[in-house]
């Protein structure tokens, strides 16, 4: 059958193929391979800068020029070629150094280049810096802004509803109340912490041959200062550099990235989760959307679907981001090509992040707090008041204050006036009576208010405080 969203094996790459199609250009065949030869490229244009590498003479410019352009101008036909090289290679890092010979042909400036195309390197010297390239473009690129997307859009709905009160529910049973707006100040400040901590992965690579002592180097070059030059080669792209390898770097610094982003991803699990919940008890009512349909039987339904979508993609993601963690970092020996095929589904994993938190920017634009039906809730829970009453009694000495409200509300319903007579007959001063009866489930929210305010009014990581109204 022919390749299309309707035959493809992955949904990303059939059903969610219009949500992705801005991330195939970094984690497809065709963006590895193209890094592939931006590496390849940029290690002989190095080389030619060298005085220690005397038989490669500073390039000129018009040299120069043709190598950019083979990064440059790379396209899907250049890619289809190394594809046909490695058909007969069956090594597909060999085949991008032979496209590259190819293009350079036999002009005589161009044909002394060619002995230097993949100098001294093993594949992996390609391959790590090609995927740290990969995985830095796809973090700073499209992770991280779908992150801070999420976290400006929360941010904006608790500024809303700071002041929203709201039954909080610990072990699901009624419970001390808050505002909504606090909880999802909650939630923004853990999602930011989260993304911060993946922002400050190091994104590390190495150049140092087939088993990171830079053999074939010294061999060739013995006077010249291998590790420092590789050093030099790794930061000129703007990567951290790790001279203890073996023929792998070891992709530790995969593992960081992976748990940050799984945390971060576990974060948005909870909010899928939670604002689910929310919206099955009332708390929230959907926006509904012209010609769109809840169930295919029942008319009426209108489905909380984006953070369902949401939650099935982070689970997705993180199995996936677990086993990396777990896997990268160990190979056997000196080196052992289990790596390479787990790699491969890199920007799987984050292409799932991604689709999650487009799908949960989706279903928050849907959203709006329902007041009647949270105000409904509160005025059903006064004996949640019982924490503030027996709080009070403590404070005057009263030693089995939470004993006497465990006998009146525990597992109970207790109205309003049940409560305020309790109050009325305690042995308090009359402004802490005073003070208990104008209490009510609506007001009992302590400093929640305050806290939603302070953290929507403040800006998050990289972010505009005038764009988040």
């Amino acid at each position: 059958m022919d390749l299309s969203p309707l035959t493809a094996l992955s949904p990303l790459d059939g059903r969610y193929a219009a949500k992705l199609d801005d991330l195939r250009e970094v984690f497809s065949e065709f963006g590895l391979i193209r890094l592939r030869v931006l590496v390849e490229v940029r290690w002989v244009q190095f080389l030619a800068t060298r005085r220690e590498i005397p038989e490669l003479e500073p390039i000129s410019s018009v040299v120069s020029d043709v190598l950019d352009q083979l990064v440059d101008d790379f396209g899907p036909g250049d890619a289809q070629r190394v594809k046909e090289l490695e058909a007969t290679t069956n090594h597909d890092v060999k085949a991008v150094e032979y496209l590259i010979a190819e293009r350079l042909g036999e002009d005589p400036e161009l044909a002394k280049i060619r002995p230097f195309v993949h100098f001294a390197c093993t594949s992996e010297d390609i391959n790590n810096i090609a995927y740290a390239l990969m995985l830095r473009r796809g973090r700073d690129g499209f992770v991280l802004p779908a992150l801070r997307k999420v976290a400006v859009k929360l941010r904006t709905l608790a500024a809303q509803t700071a002041e929203q009160p709201m039954l909080s529910r610990t072990h699901g049973q009624p419970a001390s109340p808050t505002t909504l707006g606090k909880e999802l100040a909650n939630l923004v400040a853990r999602l930011e912490r989260q993304a911060e901590t993946l922002d400050a992965v190091p994104v590390t690579a190495k150049i140092n041959g087939a088993v990171g002592n830079f053999n074939a180097h010294m061999a060739a070059y013995p006077e010249a200062d291998w590790p420092a030059l590789g050093r030099e080669f790794i930061e000129s792209l703007g990567l951290v550099w790790n001279p203890y390898t073996t023929q792998i770097e070891p992709h530790d610094w995969m593992a960081e990235l992976c748990h940050a982003l799984a945390r971060a991803n576990t974060v948005l699990l909870d909010l899928s989760r939670d604002f689910w919940s929310y919206i099955s008890i009332g708390y929230f009512r959907q926006r509904r959307v012209a010609g769109e349909v809840g169930s295919s039987t029942m008319p009426h339904k209108v489905n909380p679907i984006d953070f369902e979508n949401a939650e099935g993609n982070l689970g997705m993601a993180n199995a996936m981001l677990e086993h990396f963690a777990a896997k990268l970092p160990v190979s056997r020996w000196q080196r052992d090509l289990s790596d390479s095929t787990v790699q491969r589904n890199l920007g799987v994993a984050l292409a799932h992040s991604v689709l999650a938190c487009r799908s949960l920017l989706a279903g928050l634009s849907k959203v709006e707090p329902d007041p009647e039906r949270l105000a409904a809730d509160l005025d059903g829970n006064w004996e949640v008041l019982g924490e503030a009453i027996q709080t009070v009694m403590r404070r005057y000495g009263q030693a089995d204050a939470y004993e006497q409200l465990k006998t009146l509300t525990r597992g109970e319903r207790v109205g309003a006036e049940q409560l305020r007579d309790f109050i009325r007959n305690l042995d308090l001063p009359k402004a802490a009576i005073d003070g208990l009866l104008a209490l009510t489930p609506a007001s009992y929210t302590g400093a929640a208010q305050r806290l939603a305010k302070e953290l929507a009014g403040s800006s998050g990581p990289d972010e505009d405080p005038a764009g988040s109204q």
